[in-house]
């Protein structure tokens, strides 16, 4: 395998807002249509857009198995005081399990983790690593990174790549951690390399931050707000209802939204709601899947759902609409603060980290959880059993009306007159 000769730093400069982060891809080479309900959005130039008509060709869809490469990178002015196998351990299996949970099986991320340390030319402060790394440091890091990775990896055998830093290295910052999106891509062993991770976390790391960076490998934006001066809440948006929000939330399975995105969910399991008359339907929990057990009724684990509705949408605009989702504790929910419908707004023209997601709290008037929630203003979000609540500004009416002795929630949706 010959070193890479990467034309200049411009060519591992990246197109990545300095939030945005996913990983390595060979997609297909035309976008492949996905849904034609009514009720699915447009994919549109946004970054990450949340459209779910068409899958976005630059990204590899997260179906059957993936495989992933994680090389270690140390630098001459620190000796590694972790090894390989223990960096490995503190993202694996647990990558891994919650990919698996979230597309109920569908989905395998497989680790293939190198053994041992490769020294980067140059110190770790060379590089000037830091969250909003300048793009000709970021070029040099990458630079040489696959030129040292190069003499000893296949990349054409990996559709990730994770370049993980010596944590206890002096130029290392942890909140450095993000996918860098390649103007152009990095060509090695007859592979375009487009995408990588670069891991720059502390040992033991962030809960789920590997799995919040694969994420955006597959197209999901952060669904986070950044405050301009970098201070204040950062989860006004979701909150703790999906890892893209936040990998510190209490319920981090992803929305249904995203795992109808990315191919997780059967079309018999999005209900699009239409016309100005109410709708009834059972919602599945969305941590419901194969095996998983969830709270029946009686209070008792019940097993068998997996197969239901997970979704309903009504369409509020040629691009927006509004998302009803049963939220449980099972599952990586299984630290959820509060049960019941989920209700979210979705914007296909929003850019990643632009509220192209925003939780719409059926309690605004208190929050719960307060001693471990990120927001606790939207830890009491759902609409609770027995309740009814009217969506602001859109007339959509829902009412949570029982449950059945599975566990899965009955609910009526009246669009009103603001049905797409």
């Amino acid at each position: 395998m010959s070193v890479p000769m990467l034309r200049s730093t411009a060519a591992v400069c990246t197109t990545l807002s300095a939030l945005a982060a996913t990983t390595i891809l060979s997609g297909p080479s035309a976008a492949e249509p996905f849904s034609t309900t009514p009720c699915a959005l447009h994919r549109t130039d946004a970054h990450h857009s949340e459209g779910v008509d068409t899958w976005n060709p630059d990204y590899t869809r997260p179906i059957g198995a993936l495989d992933a490469v994680m090389i270690f990178l140390s630098f001459p002015d620190a000796s590694p005081r972790t090894t390989p196998a223990e960096l490995t351990a503190d993202h694996f299996p647990a990558t891994s399990h919650y990919f698996e949970q979230a597309s109920y099986g569908r989905f395998t991320l497989r680790p293939h983790p190198l053994k041992h340390w490769l020294r980067m030319p140059r110190s770790s402060t060379a590089y000037a690593i830091k969250r909003d790394w300048s793009a000709d440091d970021r070029a040099a890091y990458l630079r040489d990174a696959f030129a040292v990775a190069d003499k000893e990896v296949d990349f054409s055998r990996y559709q990730v790549v994770y370049f993980v830093a010596d944590p206890d290295a002096p130029g290392v910052d942890s909140d450095a951690t993000k996918v860098v999106n390649l103007d152009t891509p990095v060509h090695v062993d007859g592979t375009d390399i487009r995408r990588v991770v670069t891991v720059f976390e502390k040992h033991p790391p962030d809960r789920l931050v590997l799995a919040h960076e694969t994420g955006h490998m597959f197209d999901l934006p952060d669904l986070y707000h950044r405050p301009v001066d970098g201070k204040g809440d950062w989860d006004t948006y979701v909150g703790d209802w999906d890892l893209m929000g936040s990998q510190f939330g209490l319920s981090p399975d992803l929305f249904a939204w995203h795992k109808w995105k990315l191919g997780w969910l059967d079309p018999r399991q999005v209900v699009c709601v239409r016309g100005a008359g109410p709708t009834r339907l059972t919602l599945e929990p969305l941590e419901a899947g194969p095996g998983v057990p969830v709270q029946g009724t009686a209070g008792a684990p019940a097993f068998g759902l997996g197969h239901g509705v997970k979704l309903a949408i009504v369409r509020t605009g040629a691009d927006s609409a509004l998302g009803f989702e049963a939220r449980g504790s099972a599952g990586s929910d299984r630290g959820t603060c509060r049960q019941g419908v989920l209700v979210y707004r979705i914007r296909g023209e929003a850019e990643s980290g632009g509220g192209p997601v925003e939780v719409v709290d059926a309690h605004p008037r208190t929050g719960a959880c307060w001693e471990n929630s990120v927001y606790p203003p939207l830890a009491d979000a759902p609409v609770a059993l027995g309740e009814s609540f009217t969506v602001p500004g859109e007339g959509v009416k829902v009412e949570v009306e029982g449950r059945t002795t599975s566990g899965a929630w009955t609910v009526r949706i009246t669009p009103g007159v603001h049905d797409g």
